[in-house]
């Protein structure tokens, strides 16, 4: 096992990390850049070191000071957490060469999945189902123009290294594909420095489905179950649940079964999600692989008893996965509302700055994943991320109605957080009910805002409150003479 972690990463998952390790008997270095001084995980961890200026480009981003870090620490192994670097082949090839295991799996496996459309083509070989569309990259508009005619509309247009929803464009008819075709390159190019894309089948109203899983260095692949993250605004998730409501229990057998497959065939190391869609006819299908920890781990380590975390760094170390397929299971059931400091009043704009008073909820069934703290400056440089809150229940309605309360128990002050837009998921007929799919947020959304600007007429045009007449006004007050 190692003796030193670096977690190049911050926030609430640096902090996750640092416990994990905690209780793995190893010690942990947190890197930090000036804006993040204060932060909770420099505070817990056992060392840590400056990499740079706020910029994430000049911190986070920057691998020469990743590496330098763990030098001058003495760091045996680097957890990159989500995001950043976490899905950077070239970070981990730079691990790899300094002698330092990059916890996640080879680099070769993480430029692989990470070329969707290479991704695309594996699990195609593998026997997955995959959806309807280019065999590659769409070269130019006339390609795309074909690839369109021969899927039929609407279809995706995808970036070929994409995640989080960039360089990523829904084309309903023929008309629109030639601006959506230009604007997503660019973006694409902007975001990941390669405005390749792909084209595929664009399915209507799906339900989107992520399998958890983990392999060994000796081949052995399992899974810990699914997550249902349909409710997303612009591609990024805000709730996810295990287990899926849309799933059957035959269904679920089947998707596990076949994430299984394809990332034994690509020789899978490490903790790693498929992502799925899956249709109203109830059919799924393979739409990428994530090669990293994902925020909602949580989730399903609620509902199979695993520290996945741990897992992850014991899998590094080349130790074998310690449980069989038939040994997992799916008990209760979890929800994650992502708590993000944003205003969903406002079109979700970011809301950083001074946390004057934060109270965490808590009882029976209520886990808060957070770097918050009453005095905590939220910096504007980063994710807006600023916790992830888990209602656990033997029921689905009854993780629901711990959800609800811990809503109502979390206080934040200082800043705007998505907590209000979460409240009226929780209460939402149609999610209670489990009915939803990835479209579901922004009609939400939108009956959020309805309900908000409402309340504001109605509050402009009451009329004034007119003062007591009569007796009472003689009754002594507090305060007056």
């Amino acid at each position: 096992m190692f003796r030193r972690i670096l977690i190049a990463n911050r926030g609430e998952i640096a902090v996750r990390i640092i416990r994990a390790a905690r209780e793995l008997g190893i010690r942990t270095v947190a890197v930090y850049s000036e804006a993040d001084r204060e932060s909770l995980p420099v505070r817990l961890a056992d060392e840590a070191v400056c990499i740079g200026p706020a910029r994430s480009q000049d911190s986070y981003l920057s691998i020469p000071s990743i590496i330098s870090a763990c030098r001058v620490a003495g760091a045996d192994a680097v957890h990159p957490g989500y995001g950043f670097l976490a899905e950077n082949y070239r970070f981990a090839e730079a691990c790899e060469g300094s002698g330092i295991t990059f916890i996640g799996p080879p680099a070769e496996v993480i430029r692989r999945m990470g070329d969707k459309a290479a991704a695309k083509e594996a699990m195609r070989a593998a026997g997955v189902p995959v959806t309807p569309g280019s065999d590659g990259v769409v070269a130019d508009l006339k390609t795309a123009r074909r690839e369109a005619e021969r899927c039929g509309y609407p279809v995706l247009l995808k970036a070929r290294e994409g995640g989080g929803g960039k360089g990523m464009r829904v084309v309903r008819a023929a008309d629109g594909l030639a601006g959506a075709f230009e604007t997503a390159t660019a973006e694409a190019r902007a975001a990941f420095g390669n405005g390749e894309l792909y084209l595929e089948k664009f399915i209507v109203d799906p339900r989107h489905i992520e399998v958890q899983l983990a392999g060994d260095a000796q081949g052995n692949v399992a899974h810990f179950f699914e997550r249902d993250c349909s409710i997303q605004r612009r591609h990024q998730k805000l709730v996810e649940e295990s287990p899926s409501p849309a799933l059957d229990a035959e269904t679920r057998q089947r998707i596990g079964a076949q994430a299984v497959r394809g990332a034994a065939e690509i020789g899978y190391r490490s903790l790693g999600t498929m992502e799925f869609l899956l249709s109203s006819e109830g059919e799924f299908y393979f739409m990428e692989m994530n090669t990293r920890l994902q925020v909602e781990h949580c989730v399903s380590e609620e509902v199979t008893g695993w520290d996945l975390v741990k897992l992850q760094i014991a899998l590094a170390a080349d130790d074998p996965l310690p449980v069989r397929q038939s040994e997992i299971e799916q008990r209760g059931h979890a929800i994650e509302c992502r708590i993000n400091a944003e205003d969903p009043l406002r079109g979700f704009t970011p809301s950083p700055g001074r946390v004057a008073y934060f109270h965490p909820p808590g009882g029976p069934g209520v886990r808060l994943d957070t770097h918050v703290y009453s005095g905590y400056q939220i910096p504007p440089y980063y994710d807006s991320l600023i916790g992830k809150l888990i209602a656990v229940g033997r029921t689905r309605p009854e993780a629901l109605a711990r959800m609800r309360g811990a809503l109502a128990e979390l206080l934040v002050e200082g800043v705007a957080t998505t907590a209000p837009f979460h409240d009226r998921v929780m209460r939402d007929a149609h999610f209670v009910r489990g009915v939803y799919d990835t479209g579901s947020a922004e009609r939400i959304v939108a009956e959020l805002a309805a309900e908000a600007h409402a309340a504001e007429r109605s509050a402009i045009h009451a009329p004034e409150e007119q003062p007591a007449t009569g007796a009472k006004d003689d009754v002594a007050q507090p305060g007056r003479q």
